[in-house]
């Protein structure tokens, strides 16, 4: 008999688990609800020429491919199989991938619908993602993300609005956080004024590993990739700067870095009133691996618990332009689920109600009161309000242990006099208190 098991990297969700994603979901999507986002939803599966080449060759390797239908070896080069080349084989072998993020997905729906979108077009986005990455802590290769981006603007607005919607969805939460900040033109600033512009990604992706493998790490994979030690050297002088003005000297033969320096100060002198209840801070070492973004970016560190971030975006100049749409700009961030699920259990932040689902169990002795409470029961959903019948009539005890294990809070005893007389006899499990209530006695005390 074969051993039941899951894919390395994917979970199952008991009624519990479910209950709590549900309430991280809603949460969230009433806050994008609230700043006028618009729900939609994409495949599973894109093109992997969709994919492809949106994410930077780490990105790339990370897609999971998905085989052709039918013989899916009958195109493949023989001498490329006899190599055992994978790279090169797989155009022949997968036309489709999962889906990595949300985001490129969007860019090529917006293209796609474009004359039935009014710009710009602020949409959300609630659904799950597959990344070929090493499973561990907080890391997984099935997750949820919930999106919000806006496309069609330039406007710095946005990212005012982004900071302020990671701010009030967190603060629901009940998670304290630190928004990240920073601005790829001032990361190609960095670049610009250590000489190595042409190396501008290399540069970005070693320092987005900055918190995983340190200075010293990250030193050592600039090396690698080839970066002088003279140009290390400024870089990592530029990368212990505290605030965007203490960067303006650094960047004075930098338009790019200069133009980043300003946004990031237009951002600020929008948020200048809001009284934001989590912290915003300005991080010159958040560099954000995506290739894809052009402007301002943002990561959401939890605070008080070690996990890697729970949130991240930017903005995109032209993603669309691949897919033969250019020139229209977009912003949007992202709320990594999985792992504010492990924050809020880590951190014991769930609300007590979410483990209540079913309020009221209606018991029976026998066939006849069991048709009676049957009706009873209809009755209450009727009002809106959770509740079952437990299937059997008969043993007490046993009616009782399911209730416990359940964590329903009342129980409804259904025996002859309360059935001759049209009422229950309702105990709360908690305390103990018994007393007759009938039907619409019930129904008010559930509603209160």
């Amino acid at each position: 008999m074969q051993k039941p098991g899951l894919p390395e990297g994917t979970r199952d969700f008991g009624p519990e688990q479910a209950r709590k994603r549900a309430f991280i979901f809603d949460t969230i999507r009433s806050v994008f609800i609230k700043f006028g986002f618009q729900p939609i939803e994409t495949p599973a599966m894109e093109n992997l020429s969709t994919l492809t080449g949106k994410y930077g060759d780490e990105g790339d390797q990370l897609l999971f491919k998905i085989l052709n239908n039918g013989d899916y070896l009958k195109d493949a080069d023989p001498d490329l199989l006899a190599t055992k080349n994978s790279a090169k084989l797989i155009p022949a072998l997968a036309k489709r991938g999962l889906r990595y993020d949300l985001t490129v997905p969007f860019a090529r729906f917006v293209v796609m619908n474009r004359h039935n979108l009014t710009f710009p077009f602020k949409r959300y986005q609630i659904q799950p993602v597959w990344r070929a990455d090493r499973p561990q802590k907080g890391r997984y290769r099935e997750f949820f993300q919930c999106d919000a981006d806006v496309i069609g603007s330039d406007s710095l607005l946005y990212e005012a609005e982004l900071t302020q919607i990671y701010d009030e969805a967190f603060a629901r939460l009940n998670i304290p956080v630190t928004i990240k900040i920073n601005n790829r033109k001032i990361l190609y600033g960095m670049a610009e004024a250590a000489g190595i512009a042409a190396q501008f990604m290399d540069m970005t992706v070693a320092i987005d590993k900055l918190d995983k493998i340190g200075i010293e790490g990250v030193r050592k994979e600039l090396l690698e990739r080839g970066i002088p030690a003279e140009a290390i050297a400024l870089i990592e002088k530029t990368l212990g700067a505290s605030s965007p003005e203490a960067l303006r000297p650094l960047f004075a033969n930098s338009e790019t870095g200069l133009k980043g320096l300003d946004e990031i100060e237009q951002l600020y002198r929008y948020l200048a009133k809001i009284k934001l209840q989590n912290e915003l801070k300005f991080d010159v070492t958040l560099a954000r691996g995506l290739s894809y973004y052009t402007g301002c970016i943002f990561e959401v560190a939890a605070q008080g618990v070690q996990m890697g971030s729970i949130g991240g975006g930017g903005r995109y100049a032209d993603l669309t332009g691949v897919f033969g749409m250019p020139g229209l700009s977009g912003v949007g961030i992202s709320f990594g689920a999985d792992r504010i699920y492990d924050v809020l259990d880590i951190l014991d932040r769930f609300p007590e109600a979410l483990a209540e689902s079913v309020r009221v169990l209606f018991m029976a002795f026998d066939q006849a009161t069991h048709e009676y409470a049957f009706d009873c029961v209809s009755q209450l959903r009727a009002a809106g309000i959770p509740a079952e019948l437990y299937p059997e009539p008969g043993k007490m005890k046993k009616q009782f242990e399911y209730a416990a294990k359940r964590n329903i809070p009342l129980v409804a005893i259904a025996g002859e006099t309360e059935m001759q007389q049209n009422i229950l006899m309702v105990k709360d499990q908690a305390s103990g208190e018994q007393k007759p209530l009938t039907i619409s006695e019930l129904i008010a005390t559930c509603q209160a």
